[in-house]
């Protein structure tokens, strides 16, 4: 009993304790643990990745370089992240066509889910960035519509006008219309901030913030068997509404003046 608890007193006693407790867990783990499930993602998503570069080195490499460090024709895509790779292929803005304007516009999309997923594996793997949102993220049910009109109209009204109808901006930019853009895209416009649009993470704008936006925009620009508010004029704001009412609010009272006054002409000579 003596030699048991000298050696129990012994400096190296702990450390050989600890080594004997880690290694029964590390025993436990790889015993226990679904190492062949985690394996088949680790494969897939190298799969995923080598697809992905292989498309990239086909449609995007003559822009944005070889190992997407950007060039003269594109800007690097290192640190960009899936979703941004998401939206731009997705909505058909990239790869974008030999001779473009000011902006690249939204177009059919040439590549499927698949591939873009493939794409948005490899250049994730060039840098972390925002990640693809899941339909959690994105999915307006539950949302606020109230306070998401509220968050569009001090965010984003000024570009996108008041019912995500578009926009001129300058130098031949635009701001797009919102009308039939899919709830992710629109997420992830958000996010990553695409082309002339500031971005909004979830320090700026949280994410029930970005539900509460889209389905804002799912109630003003979905399927309405009618407007409440009358004929819209577009959606374009004040100065449309403005404008016709002078044009043909105006120029009926004017017909009406008009009208009085030959009447009244009329009965007098008579």
């Amino acid at each position: 009993m003596k030699k048991l608890s000298a050696r129990r007193r012994h400096p190296l006693a702990a450390v050989v304790v600890l080594l004997l407790a880690l290694a029964a867990t590390g025993g436990l783990y790889a015993a226990f643990a679904p190492a062949t499930q985690a394996q088949a993602d680790t494969t897939a998503q190298s799969l995923a990745i080598d697809e992905g570069k292989k498309l990239y080195q086909v449609g995007c490499a003559s822009c944005h370089g070889t190992n997407g460090q950007g060039s003269s024709d594109g800007p690097s895509l290192v640190g960009v992240g899936a979703a941004a790779v998401d939206f731009q292929v997705g909505t058909g803005r990239m790869p974008a066509a030999t001779s473009q304007g000011a902006q690249v516009p939204r177009k059919k999309p040439i590549y499927n889910q698949t591939q873009i997923d493939q794409l948005a594996a490899y250049i994730s793997s060039l840098g972390a960035g925002p990640a693809i949102p899941t339909k959690n993220d994105y999915s307006p049910e539950g949302a606020d519509i109230a306070k998401g009109g509220e968050l569009f109209r001090t965010n984003c009204a000024q570009c996108h006008n008041f019912t995500g109808e578009g926009g001129a901006l300058t130098h031949g930019k635009f701001a797009p219309s919102l009308e039939g853009v899919a709830p992710k895209h629109i997420y992830e416009a958000m996010l990553t901030g695409p082309q002339n649009m500031p971005s909004f993470p979830d320090t700026t704008l949280s994410q029930q913030n970005k539900k509460d936006i889209i389905a804002y925009l799912n109630a003003v620009n979905g399927d309405q068997t009618e407007n409440p508010g009358g004929l819209k004029l577009g959606g374009l704001g004040p100065v449309s509404e403005g404008l016709f009412a002078w044009i043909f609010g105006l120029g009926a009272l004017i017909v009406v003046a008009v009208w009085v006054a030959a009447r009244t002409a009329k009965a007098k000579k008579s």
